[in-house]
């Protein structure tokens, strides 16, 4: 039935969606970085996952072990070394949005560039696990199935980390409003650093995962930024429930225009969702009318 096709399709689409936009999340939401060079990252990490598949014959789900604590720590000195200038001088949260904005739009072309003279301007891909899977009749590679359990998996980890423990406990109070967490003695520099090296970490963790079944490029990043914007502005800055059910809504539209309409207006459907939801709630989704 193309009813059942497409909520399984939009779910699992609308899944990877949120996978992508969470360490958007963190970095935009607690260390308030405008990173528009978030899409780099992904595809960066979606080549590492291709080199090791084709050239050591590593598979992508072992590759995760190695690729996200380097992207964590790659991370960890990005804002160490280039943004805390950044941070130390901005007077307000306002201040270093607008000065994260301009530093990673000049870091997109830097990565952009490294990646297209090594890798070229061709459209890469690799065959894993494509075996078609029957659920509910429709099928379903097994590659996008497997990514998508580990993206549900993923979301939970990070959720628990975030609400069960003291450091998360920390990173929520920066996120909303980080002048009261210093009063309860947060240290807010490291837990900002902490947030964006774990949103890279998580970056590079989406980035394999679609990689196992969508093709990329080296100037492909552009199109993940501006998704994973959607979903984090659309759910509400912050937000890891926003940016959940932002990316649901995101992935089910998209395979319903796709299927019943054109799939030529999938990305405009994206943006009519999203500027109808912010007319009616400019914070998005479950955004805080007071940050």
């Amino acid at each position: 039935m193309v009813a059942i096709d497409i909520i399984v399709s939009g779910l699992i689409l609308g899944g990877l969606y949120a996978t992508v936009a969470l360490g958007l999340t963190l970095q935009y939401g607690v260390a308030r970085i405008m990173n528009l060079a978030y899409g780099e990252f992904v595809v960066a990490a979606a080549f590492g996952a291709w080199w090791l598949y084709t050239a050591n014959a590593i598979s992508p789900l072992a590759g995760l072990i190695v690729i996200v604590p380097v992207a964590f720590l790659a991370n960890w000195l990005i804002y160490h070394l280039l943004l805390m200038p950044l941070v130390r001088r901005a007077k307000s949260r306002e201040v270093l949005e607008a000065d994260s904005i301009l530093f990673t739009f000049g870091l997109l072309f830097v990565m952009q560039g490294i990646m297209l003279s090594v890798f070229g301007g061709q459209l890469y891909s690799y065959s894993y696990l494509l075996v078609p899977l029957d659920i509910a009749g429709t099928t379903v590679s097994a590659n996008r199935l497997i990514a998508f359990a580990f993206a549900i998996v993923i979301g939970l980890v990070l959720y628990f980390a975030l609400t069960r423990t003291r450091t998360g406990t920390a990173v929520r109070a920066v996120a909303v409003d980080p002048r009261s967490a210093r009063l309860v003695g947060i240290d807010v520099p490291r837990t900002s650093a902490l947030a964006f090296a774990l949103g890279g970490a998580l970056c590079a963790a989406a980035g394999v995962l679609i990689s196992m079944f969508l093709t990329f490029s080296a100037s492909g990043g552009v199109l993940f930024t501006m998704k994973a914007l959607i979903v984090v502005i659309l759910g509400g800055v912050g937000s890891l429930l926003g940016t959940l059910v932002a990316g649901l809504v995101l992935g089910l539209s998209e395979i319903a225009v796709a299927r019943l309409v054109d799939p030529g207006l999938t990305l405009a459907i994206n943006y009519v969702i999203f500027l109808g939801i912010l007319l009616v709630r400019p914070t998005g989704i479950f955004g805080s009318s007071a940050r």
